[in-house]
């Protein structure tokens, strides 16, 4: 019996590095919209922290609004580096290079992620 394979009638041979570059493509999509998630997951935290919950509590306090202000601009970083990281991420695959995240705004988010985690725990932990 012969153990060769056959390429199926109809079917064009594998093209890998052509392959490999729709791979790249599509995960530069993904990522995209990941950050797209991300920021929209952030604005609908702002609108919350904001809004709805110094509506329901009777608590008028600042501190929320400021905080939900701070998620809100963070959803925003979010979407506008999306577009940025996406379109550099798609120029390198044209010229056959890398192109890491840009650390400083990445820190950034990561700095302002983590203080709006810190106020949102002392928000929650005063009663206010």
């Amino acid at each position: 019996m012969d153990e060769r394979r056959q390429k199926p009638s109809g079917r064009r041979s594998l093209d890998e590095a052509g392959d490999a570059t729709r791979r790249t493509r599509l995960a530069n999509e993904r990522t995209y919209l990941a950050w797209w998630r991300t920021g929209l997951t952030s604005l609908a935290v702002g609108l919350g922290a904001g809004k709805l919950v110094p509506g329901i509590t009777d608590n008028d306090s600042w501190g929320y609004q400021v905080v939900g202000a701070g998620f809100a601009l963070l959803g925003m970083a979010c979407i506008g580096y999306a577009f940025r990281r996406q379109a550099a991420v798609e120029e390198a695959i044209e010229s056959g290079r890398f192109a890491p995240p840009d650390a400083r705004i990445t820190l950034g988010l990561t700095v302002a992620g983590l203080v709006l985690g810190l106020a949102t725990v002392l928000l929650i932990a005063s009663g206010n």
